[in-house]
C-alpha cells in the first residue's frame, strides 16, 4: 500500500467524522432542523478523498444537492404517480438535468429517492439541502485547504 494512499485515507476518515459529526450535532443536539440525509455521506468520499475531481467542487455539490432534492419536491408536491414510478421518473430527470447544466454531483442523484419516500416538503430544500451543502463545502474548504494543504476548491 502506498503512502500516499495511507495518508489520503487518513485525511478522508477524519474529514468525514468531523464534517458527517458536525452535521450529526446539529440535528440531533439542537433545535435548528435537520442538516444529515443519507447522501451526504457520499458526498464526503468525493470530497475529502477526491476533492480534486468536478464532481467534488462547490458549484457541483451545491447545484446537483439543490437540483435533484428539488425534482423530488416537485414530483411529491405536482406529479400524481405511483411511489414505484415516480422514483425512476425523477432520477431519470434529476441526473439528466445535473449532466445538461453542468452541475453533476453523483451522491446527489440519490436525492429524489429520499425526498419522494419521505413526502419531504418544500422546506427540505432550505434544511438540510441548502444550509447542510453549504456547511459541507466550508468543511471541504477549511479542511482539505488550510489542513491538507490542497488546491481546493480548484477555481
Amino acid at each position: 500500500m502506498k503512502n500516499e494512499n495511507l495518508k489520503k485515507s487518513f485525511f478522508a476518515t477524519c474529514f468525514s467524522i468531523i464534517t458527517i459529526g458536525a452535521l450529526t450535532l446539529l440535528t440531533y443536539k439542537t433545535s435548528y432542523g435537520i442538516f444529515l440525509i443519507a447522501s451526504f455521506g457520499s458526498t464526503m468520499v468525493l470530497l475529502f478523498g477526491y476533492p480534486e475531481s468536478p464532481f467534488a467542487q462547490p458549484k457541483n455539490i451545491f447545484f446537483g444537492h439543490l437540483l435533484t432534492a428539488s425534482v423530488g419536491v416537485i414530483f411529491v408536491n405536482f406529479i400524481p404517480l405511483p411511489l414505484y414510478l415516480a422514483i425512476p421518473f425523477a432520477v431519470g430527470i434529476a441526473v439528466g438535468l445535473m449532466i445538461l447544466l453542468n452541475v453533476t454531483h453523483p451522491p446527489a442523484g440519490g436525492n429524489p429517492v429520499i425526498v419522494l419516500m419521505a413526502s419531504a416538503s418544500y422546506n427540505y430544500l432550505l434544511n438540510p439541502i441548502i444550509f447542510g451543502s453549504i456547511i459541507l463545502i466550508l468543511f471541504g474548504v477549511i479542511l482539505n485547504r488550510f489542513i491538507a494543504k490542497k488546491k481546493y476548491p480548484l477555481v
